[in-house]
């Protein structure tokens, strides 16, 4: 099936003018034109935006996208280095999602604290009561 750059706008989340710049960096570059120039999106490129989306989030730079993608056009010969990269970038994401997680559980011991002060209305009645429920550890 093929796209107009507006639908795979409105599919991907991607504001128009970051599809042209993925386009003109080259990642998609099997990207097919009509006769007037306008893009043409196919399912296998829109499967490639997803990749980029996801590489985007775990930190990979442009250049480490262009160079991956590249990678992809070579064939079989690079099926190790993409694994290596596939595999920085799971690491890449886990990475994050740790340091997300201890935000969270940061976020919510404060929250469990503040909830305690707003009930007392003191701080420092809050810090015994907190330390009594949660203990010295939660501190």
């Amino acid at each position: 099936m093929n796209y107009t750059i507006k639908k795979v706008s409105e599919m991907t989340g991607l504001s128009i003018p970051t599809i042209r710049y993925y386009d003109k960096e080259g990642l998609l570059p099997d990207l097919q034109r009509k006769e007037s120039g306008y893009r043409v999106f196919s399912d296998r490129d829109l499967e490639a935006i997803d990749l980029i989306k996801c590489f985007k989030e775990s930190g990979l730079t442009i250049r480490e996208i262009r160079h991956f993608m590249s990678l992809v056009r070579q064939g079989d010969v690079t099926l190790d280095e993409r694994l290596a990269i596939c595999q920085m970038h799971i690491a890449r994401l886990e990475e994050k999602l740790a340091a997300v997680q201890n935000a969270l559980e940061h976020s919510r011991r404060t929250l469990a604290f503040y909830e305690i002060a707003a009930k007392t209305g003191s701080e420092e009645t809050a810090k015994d009561l907190y330390l009594a429920r949660y203990g010295e550890a939660e501190k």
